[in-house]
């Protein structure tokens, strides 16, 4: 059994800002030009430094933790506990960058194996303290900021420890990998054995295995390899009830997947332990180009002729003619009016294709003459070299954008390919209402399925002068359009407490029920992730 670490860990990210603070950078100059056009710049000091509350479980109640996992492994020092504090949304941002660390754990806990995460939930459930499982903090949907109320505190149970890769099988073509591996962790232990696990959500910097697990994570790459629930095939959790071990086979009529019971848990029916999921060769040719379409209606038809064809690509996304206007497709070229050395117009599409030449060439070809005979118009390489350059990048633009007082946020949906264009009016309509006139309502199409796809929003508005309350009221108006279509509240952000409201029209009372009682019997006291998932 191979047992191999990362040989370096990754940093942490900034408290109050998204990934490494190195490289934040001020806004493009073409950017900059644009959005004081259309908002105004309001420049945005820095708030000082505010102190975390003061631990409220009693000093003996944690000895005794530590004299099981290590005084080292049980953190209560204001830095620590601050960098475990909820996850990275925009309404996360801007409470910290508030000065609110109401949602401070108590502790920061950090196991070291198995063994370890099933101590510290028995010691939970023995003093009753809420558990918030972290692994690398990127949630968007409030799936961090647990309810504390009748608990006797909350801990950050911080998986970072938990990073090795467990096992390789060159014949099946598996790997079992530990919850706290980053992405770029994982794969480069997966690329000294020639493989890949493909998963590259926008995310993946600082995103952890057990994450993308326990929210169902989809990747940019989801059309070649897979969302990753679908790669999926073994898990280990740790439950307050007992451990469960599932993944005997790659397939099995053994009465319903219990896997896909844990898969998008969110932490709340057990902590996962170690992943094991299909792998691929590391590919040998990677190419990415750029289309035009004269429509976001004829570059969304493209697409599904191309999945029901099942010529997908790797990577295929399609902006709309708003998000092709500025660029956002391109963070660092945002306001420029070329694509590809040609005028802007129409709907940027970047398709990506990876593998073995012969492979990538043959696919390659194919879909041109679908997309080319559809309409398309071919871009070259060009503006597929520059979305992968930039294809991480968003996130620190929005900062950026915050900086200057532009309020940004992003949500996604899914639905059938008969309801598209129902969802897509009716959620633009249901933004533009409520963030009033000025508001930029960007769309792009980033995973597509024989029967569907996700559509992906970005809002930007000049910020009001509570602006946590001008997106929360943007974000319900949404949710309320997307239920009203019949949509999916969510296609990969997962749950969290922010989508709550809006999963029982979803799955329904009964539904609900399965949920609850799932909860009562793996974690019959409540202390995993209180208030999260389960409505």
């Amino acid at each position: 059994m191979t047992l191999t670490s990362p040989a370096a860990e990754q940093g942490e990210m900034h408290p109050s800002r998204w990934g490494d603070p190195a490289r934040a950078a001020a806004l493009p100059d073409t950017a900059r030009g644009l959005i004081e056009m259309v908002f105004g710049l309001d420049e945005r000091p820095a708030l000082a430094e505010v102190s975390v509350p003061p631990p409220a479980i009693d000093t003996k109640v944690l000895d005794e933790l530590a004299a099981t996992l290590g005084a080292e492994h049980v953190l209560t020092d204001d830095a620590t506990r601050r960098l475990r504090t909820r996850g990275k949304s925009t309404p996360d941002l801007l409470r910290q960058r508030a000065g609110d660390l109401t949602d401070a754990p108590d502790a920061v806990v950090r196991p070291g194996s198995h063994d370890d995460v099933m101590a510290v939930l028995a010691w939970a459930v023995a003093h009753h303290v809420a558990v918030v499982p972290f692994g690398g903090g990127t949630c968007v949907t409030g799936g961090l900021a647990a309810r504390r109320d009748g608990f006797a505190g909350l801990v950050s149970l911080d998986l970072v420890r938990l990073k090795r890769l467990l096992d390789v099988d060159h014949t099946s073509m598996t790997a079992t990998l530990e919850p706290g591996l980053r992405g770029p962790e994982a794969e480069a232990l997966l690329a000294a054995e020639g493989l890949t696990l493909g998963h590259f959500p926008q995310s993946f910097e600082y995103a952890s295995i057990g994450g993308f697990a326990a929210t169902r994570s989809s990747g940019q790459s989801s059309a070649g390899y897979g969302r990753f629930d679908a790669l999926v095939v073994g898990l280990r959790v740790a439950t307050p009830s007992g451990e469960v071990s599932l993944g005997s086979a790659p397939a099995n009529a053994a009465g319903p997947d219990l896997r896909q019971l844990f898969l998008g848990s969110e932490g709340a029916f057990g902590v996962i332990t170690a992943v094991t999921v299909r792998v691929r060769r590391l590919p040998a040719e990677k190419v990415y180009e750029g289309w035009r379409w004269p429509s976001f209606v004829d570059g969304a038809a493209a697409m599904r002729t191309l999945a029901q064809a099942g010529l997908l690509p790797t990577v295929i996304r399609l902006s709309d003619e708003a998000e092709t206007a500025i660029n956002l497709a391109r963070p660092e070229e945002i306001g420029q009016s070329e694509i590809g050395g040609q005028s802007a117009g129409g709907c940027l599409m970047i398709t990506g294709f990876e593998g073995e030449p012969d492979a990538v060439s043959a696919r390659r070809a194919a879909v041109t003459a679908v997309l080319s005979g559809l309409g398309g118009q071919s871009l070259g390489e060009e503006p597929g070299a520059s979305w992968v350059k930039g294809r991480f990048d968003a996130p620190y633009l929005r900062d950026s954008l915050l900086d200057v007082g532009v309020l940004v946020e992003t949500l996604e949906t899914a639905t059938f390919w008969s309801g598209l264009e129902t969802l897509y009016a009716g959620v633009r309509s249901a933004l533009e209402a409520s963030l009033g006139d000025g508001a930029m309502v960007l769309c792009h199409i980033s995973h597509v399925y024989e029967t569907g796809c996700s559509l992906y929003f970005t809002v930007a508005q000049k910020a009001a002068a509570d602006p946590l309350s001008q997106w929360l009221d943007a974000k319900a108006a949404a949710c309320d359009a997307i239920t009203e279509a019949g949509a999916t509240i969510t296609h990969h952000h997962a749950v969290g407490t922010d989508h709550k409201p809006w999963l029982s029209a979803e799955i329904g009372d009964v539904g609900v029920s399965v949920l609850r009682a799932v909860k009562a019997d793996l974690d019959p006291t409540g202390v995993l992730n209180p208030g999260v998932l389960v409505p």
